[in-house]
């Protein structure tokens, strides 16, 4: 993989940004890799959350600009490229977004532009008590990225969220814990830690399938027009789990009081529930 490593031990795939004399300044070819580790994670039933952090002092100083001036020039402004090019930022985080394990953002450092707006699609995101965030675009010309425009409000107050996109100005993390979009703060040499026992925490207990379900319907429930979507997505869900292997296990072994033994494989008993009210367009180019 380009720049990127991922580990995975009790059940925890830690995947680190690796590009630390660059400050983990991120490439396509680093999204790229990105993309293929959701892919492989979702497939391996041993995975059940996704760490992301970045190697040395930084978690990501943003996108590579070894090219200069000409780093974010697109080959055409003509209607024909404007409707077929697509943000590779938003391609990482909208297949951050499809995932069927929780994901949690370590964000050890700086983390600036994409560095910042790709945590948007994790589902927690705990940071060392010294890291500092910008979403820059503005003073480079730009505009944000990343499905940011989408996801920040959604994390944030809207006054907030316009605050630090207008100004592009850098974020301590007492600032961003303060506005809700840290999870919590740690001392640096404890993140990861903190994050390994808040992944287990999340999935000691729990069925896999059930997971990755609920995290499909809390997600996509913030852009469902009315409470009737959500309900028959619950609905469909409760149906087709409710008889499911996974839940007489949970059932039993509550009644028996010892702990659970969930059989069910999410790639394999995972039911589509969601299809027939919030359809997903695919997040890669064609």
């Amino acid at each position: 993989m380009a720049d990127i490593r991922m580990e995975i031990s009790d059940s925890i795939a830690t995947i680190t940004l690796d590009r630390p004399q660059q400050l983990n300044a991120f490439t396509t070819a680093m999204g790229e890799s990105m993309i293929e580790l959701f892919d492989e994670c979702d497939r391996d039933d041993r995975v059940r959350a996704i760490i992301i952090t970045g190697a040395g002092r930084a978690f990501c100083a943003g996108a590579d600009l070894s090219a200069g001036a000409q780093t974010f020039a697109a080959d055409g402004t003509d209607s024909e490229t404007a409707a077929a090019y697509r943000d590779f930022g938003g391609e990482v985080t909208l297949r951050m977004f499809e995932s069927h394990k929780p994901i949690i953002a370590a964000v050890n450092g700086p983390a600036v532009g994409v560095g910042i707006t790709m945590t948007l699609a994790a589902d927690f995101r705990l940071a060392a008590d010294t890291a500092r965030i910008g979403f820059v675009f503005n003073r480079r010309g730009l505009v944000p990225e990343s499905c940011s425009s989408w996801f920040l409000p959604r994390l944030v107050p809207m006054q907030k969220a316009l605050d630090w996109v207008y100004s592009g100005r850098m974020v301590d993390a007492a600032e961003a814990y303060a506005a809700g979009l840290f999870y919590a703060l740690h001392p640096g040499e404890e993140l990861l830690d903190q994050a390994r026992a808040l992944a287990a925490q999340l999935t000691e207990h729990t069925a896999p399938v059930s997971v990755a379900l609920s995290r499909q319907m809390l997600w996509r429930s913030l852009g469902a027009e009315h409470p009737m979507i959500s309900h028959r997505v619950e609905s469909r869900g409760i149906l087709r789990r409710g008889s499911s292997a996974d839940a007489v296990e949970g059932v039993s072994s509550f009644l028996e009081k010892r702990p659970a033994t969930f059989p069910d494989s999410i790639d394999r008993d995972r039911p589509d529930i969601f299809a027939a009210d919030l359809p997903t367009p695919p997040f890669r180019r064609s």
